[in-house]
Parts: structure tokens; sequence; C-alpha cells
């Protein structure tokens, strides 16, 4: 039963629109592959490491048959030829292509149904590993008794070193947190290629790289077993390597990754085309290894304003839905993600929020959603501060929100020192601990302030999605209707990484990942 009196006809009709628009581009994803795309395959068939270069070897092998104008084909079309043609696995084949030994485009021709036989067994034995991640998972939360009620406790660190990271995860770990998020460096969602290795040079974060993954996948369970709970790991699943990025955090057991259909369009000008091919196999890859994805609404309200624009934020929640359910990633790991933003000089601007976040968990009621603290109108006032992000942490248990990207003081000056992420765990906790029953005593006044808001808001959501729906999203985007930001359909970064599949195309941890065997 609906606490805002939501109207369940606008739901369905808003969600029925946003399933149609997500359709609409599942046509044009199912017909496109991208380098990324085929350079994840290569990381789950197992090719790894740089060349003399430091070129990883994924990018040798995608940008060899990029050159040769036959990636339409798939990387796993001509690796399993390889394999058949020279009798060697694929990391072999890709030190070979690296040496200009072996040119994929010039070996015999075996039949796809050898192809395939040839390719199966290193594909399922990828997945099979993964499939291991996802028990090693619940081994460890059946081990402690299983998993946290409440809010999840998630803290940032973003020194730039993986091994000062690890330091700062520990203590976050020890102090409280529940998911430790290694920010990544400035720019890296640009890079079209994986750097390599352990890092320890980064600017306002440290390299994703699935050796930085292994170490701080280590360090977080050591912490967890002291601790007797499980830390989860959260990276960013975005930018041009989306797909890579995931095969690397499923082969290493993160949980939680950034991974949002339209982020890196609105935010990074990446291209449209390549975004939308690369969100759906990172969300299959996702799905398959059991993370729950973080969408990023939140951002909108960075650059457009909180109370105006609320509705694109519900909107976009709608189409990151239906874009993860085609992608096989269900409603349990669908941290879609809101914020905390309205300017606290706006009358009533708290009950607009809770009336936000309400909503949110009503329509989306299995979503472990995803709410971010307030960073917009901090100003270095250190209490007020802790008093905007109190209230924040009021609303998040009141509405029952699931991940809970945790406020600092000191929002807006600098980097947070432990000292203040300790104030904003122990300020959390408090709130969390005072006030734990205190949304299921909570009834709504009919026809209120905060009725009145959800019910605006939902309405003219489903208006936006009806509308996205009659366009096209591509001719949405274009128009700037999210976050005021306007982006070209042939403009942006990494246009000429998409491709037109050809008949033979196959990837088969598509089929493995989504169970269509």
């Amino acid at each position: 039963m609906s606490k805002l009196g939501l109207n369940q006809e606008l739901i369905a009709k808003a969600r029925a629109s946003a399933h149609n628009v997500a359709a609409d581009v599942q046509a044009f994803i199912d017909e496109h592959t991208t380098v990324t795309v085929e350079r994840a395959v290569c990381r789950l068939l197992g090719i790894d490491g740089v060349n003399e270069v430091e070129v990883p070897l994924p990018n040798v092998v995608v940008d060899h048959l990029k050159e040769k104008g036959v990636l339409s084909g798939g990387v796993a079309f001509y690796v399993g030829n390889a394999m058949v043609a020279l009798g060697v696995g694929p990391q072999e084949i890709a030190e070979k292509v690296s040496s200009g030994e072996v040119d994929l485009t010039k070996l015999p021709v075996a039949s796809l149904d050898e192809i395939k036989a040839a390719i199966w067994p290193i594909a399922e034995a990828a997945t099979e590993r993964v499939a291991g991640n996802v028990a090693k998972r619940n081994e460890y939360l059946e081990s402690f008794g299983g998993d946290k009620e409440g809010p999840f406790l998630y803290l940032i660190v973003a020194t730039g070193n993986i091994y000062e990271d690890i330091t700062q995860a520990v203590a976050a770990a020890k102090q409280g947190a529940d998911i430790i998020a290694v920010i990544r460096t400035t720019g890296q969602s640009l890079l079209d290629y994986v750097p390599y290795g352990a890092t320890t040079e980064g600017f306002g974060g440290t390299y994703a790289t699935q050796e930085n993954f292994r170490l701080m996948r280590a360090a977080l369970d050591k912490v967890g077993e002291e601790e007797n709970r499980y830390i989860r790991l959260c990276n960013y699943c975005s930018g041009l390597c989306m797909p890579e990025i995931a095969a690397m955090g499923a082969l290493e057991r993160l949980d939680v990754m950034l991974n949002d259909a339209l982020y890196g369009i609105l935010f990074r000008d990446i291209n449209m085309q390549r975004t939308l091919v690369d969100q759906y196999f990172s969300r299959i890859i996702n799905g398959f290894a059991g993370v729950i994805i973080n969408t990023g609404e939140d951002n909108y309200l960075t650059t457009a304003d909180a109370v105006e624009e609320a509705h694109t934020v519900l909107a976009s929640q709608f189409l990151n839905e239906q874009f993860a359910l085609m992608a096989g990633l269900p409603e349990e790991q669908q941290g879609l993600g809101h914020a905390f933003e309205i300017s606290p000089d706006v009358e009533n601007g708290f009950l607009y929020e809770l009336a936000q976040a309400q909503m949110a968990r009503e329509i989306f009621p299995k979503a472990p959603l995803k709410y971010m603290p307030p960073t917009k109108f901090m100003t270095g006032n250190i209490f007020r501060g802790h008093v905007q992000d109190a209230l924040f942490n009021a609303v998040t248990i009141m509405t029952g929100q699931r991940l809970h990207l945790l406020g600092m003081m000191t929002e807006a000056i600098h980097t947070p020192f432990m000292s203040d992420r300790a104030l904003a765990i122990e300020n959390a906790q408090y709130i969390f601990r005072t006030m734990k029953d205190f949304g299921s005593e909570l009834e709504f006044k009919e026809g209120g302030i905060i009725q009145s808001r959800a019910n605006e808001v939902l309405q003219k959501a489903t208006d936006l999605l009806v509308e996205i729906e009659h366009q096209g999203l591509f001719a949405t985007l274009e128009q700037g209707i999210f976050a005021d930001i306007k982006r070209p359909k042939d403009g942006g970064k990494g246009l000429d990484g998409v491709v037109v599949k050809d008949d033979n195309y196959f990837n088969p941890f598509i089929t493995l990942m989504k169970k269509e065997v």
C-alpha cells in the first residue's frame, strides 16, 4: 500500500513507455558490437598482459582485426578459428599477433561448428570462474551469519596509489564501512584501453586495473574476516572501457559497480551509440557476477535544479531499470541512483527530499537504491554541512534506502581526512540506530505537501517518458532533455569503435551469462 498514494496506473504507464524505449534501442544494440565489447571477450578468454610498448594484448588483437576491416566478425570467431588452425590457446595467439607472427585473417577458415567447439570450453571455464566468485561471496556471507540489515555505509578512497588506498580502505572498514568505493583517476573513463598492473600514480583517484582489483579484494577479505562481516568492493564500470572493467571485476569478485546507461553520454561526451552497446554487455557480465550496479541519476542534479528537474531523475531510473532487465540483470542488483541535492534555502526542501526518496522506494521496491549525499550546496561551513548530512541520513533510514554514500562535513574543502570519515560514520550510525523503525511508524497526510510533490514528479516523469517513446532515445539525448546537456548521435568520443555484426558473429559470453544455452 502506497504511503504516498501514488497513481499505480501512471507507474505502469511510465514503465511501459520506458520498456518500449529500451526495446527500440535494443534492436540497435543487437546489430552492433564495439572495440571494447570485443576486448572484454578477449579478457574473458584469458588474454592478458601488455606487449613491449605497454599496449594491452586485448587491444592488440582487436586493433589488428579492426585494421583488417573484419572486426564485425567478432573476436570469438577469429580467435576460435586460430585455435583450430594453430592448436594453441587464446593467450599464445594474442602474443603471436603482437609479434607479427600471425595474421588472423590469413589463416584457413574452419567451419563455424569447429570454431565454436574450440572456443566454447574456454568460455565455459571463464564463466565457471565467475560463478565460483559468486559462490565465494555467498560463502563469506553465510559464514558471517548473513548480510547486514539496513543501509550499507558506502565510503570512498581516492589517493591515487593502490597501496595507500588499501591502508585507507582497511581503516574505513574498521571504522564501520560496508562498501569501499575506489575512486577512479581523473580522465580514465576517456582512455580506450585499460592500464596494466598495480599503479601508484593517479589524480583524484586510482587507476582501475585488474591487479588493483585483486590487491584490494584480498585486503578487504582479510579485514572482513577480522571484523566478521563482508566488506563489499566497488569501482567504476563506465567510460570507453565499460565492458572490460565489468569483465575484470567479475574475475576478481567486485561486488558493486557504477554502471549507468546514459552517464558516459551526458557527462563524458562519449558517443551515445558506443555507450548503449557497451552498457548491454557490461550489464550481462555484472548480472551474472552478482554485482550490484549503481546508476548515475544523482549527477543530473549537479547540473540541473533538483526541484525543477526531479522528474528527469525518475524517468532515467525507469530507463535504467529496463535496460538492465534486458541484459538479464535482476531488480535486486539495480542500485538505481538519486541524491539529496535540493538547496537548503528552499522552503520545505526536506519534505521534497523525503517525497522523492519515498517515491523511489515505492516505485522500485526490490531495488537496493543508491542514495547520494548533499554536495552541490556544501559551503565549507563544516557545522552546517554536518547538519545537512544528518538530514540526509534521516531520509535514508525513514525511506529504506540501501546503498548510502556517506556525506562528509568537509565536502567542498578538501579530500576527507580519516577523522572526517569517522565523524560521518558516527553521525549515520547514531541516526540509523535511534530512528531504526521510524519509517514504518510514519504516515503522510493525504493530499499534503509530500504526497502532492511525489505525484507531481511521477506525472511529469510519465509525460516525459511518453515523449521519449514517441521521439526515440537518440533524438531525446540530442535535445538535451537530461541534465540540460545536448549530445549529437554521431558526435562524441568512441564512435569509430562501433561496428555492425556480420552473419558469422557470435559472443559466447552473452549466451552463457544470460543462460540462453
